[in-house]
């Protein structure tokens, strides 16, 4: 009983010291966490991987930004360096990886899944800025990441899932997969990704979640 007394009184107590510190440091609930997930990320911390035999369809969670034609697809890619138009076609002639990592959903399921893509530090430009915009053709989903994100060896450009071509539903032909953060900045049919020195905006930022988004 004293050891469980104990115990209780060390995590009452590092509440409170991390409540006053917030408090001192004058930051945000989201601020905080941004901070401590940054330390933890690095130097490049690796989400778990699993068997290929594990992976499963995950649920076909969220439809703002698919709603144009697959036919006219591309992705634009800007930076300081100038911009590019890329097919798909391209983007499969770029070294490739497989990776079969668990999708988490702020929701609170999850799934195994297998990908098949380029890295997202594939195309980027040599001496890149801080800050990485990724949205829908239509621009009506967007999500923002830091740059050390954006070059994690995980961060992937995926046109596959499971041995088989992204289904409109999970965002072909192009999503970002991105498995040391929550489903939320795994963003679907990306249309352009812009490299930034300013940080960019982020669609469930903007409706009160955490920007880094970190698991």
């Amino acid at each position: 009983m004293s050891n469980r007394r104990s115990f209780l009184g060390f995590g009452l107590g590092g509440v409170a010291v991390i409540a006053g510190l917030r408090q001192l440091l004058n930051v945000s609930p989201h601020e905080w966490n941004e901070a401590i997930s940054r330390k933890l990320l690095r130097p490049f911390k690796l989400a778990a991987t699993f068997p290929a035999a594990r992976a499963r369809e995950p649920r076909a969670n969220g439809q703002v930004g698919l709603e144009n034609e697959l036919e006219t697809w591309q992705l634009n890619v800007a930076s300081p360096d100038g911009a590019r138009t890329l097919s798909l076609t391209d983007l499969q002639a770029m070294p490739h990886v497989s990776m079969t990592t668990e999708l988490m959903c702020v929701e609170g399921w999850s799934e195994v899944v297998s990908w098949k893509g380029t890295l997202l530090r594939n195309l980027a430009p040599a001496n890149a800025p801080e800050y990485v915009s990724l949205s829908t053709p239509d621009e009506s989903y967007y999500v923002g990441l830091d740059l050390e994100s954006a070059l994690h060896p995980q961060t992937l450009l995926a046109w596959e899932m499971n041995g088989q071509p992204l289904t409109p539903e999970h965002g072909a032909p192009l999503r970002l997969v991105i498995p040391v953060k929550y489903g939320i900045k795994n963003i679907k049919r990306i249309g352009s990704i812009q490299f930034s020195s300013q940080r960019p905006a982020d669609y469930w930022h903007e409706r009160g979640y955490d920007w880094y988004a970190a698991l």
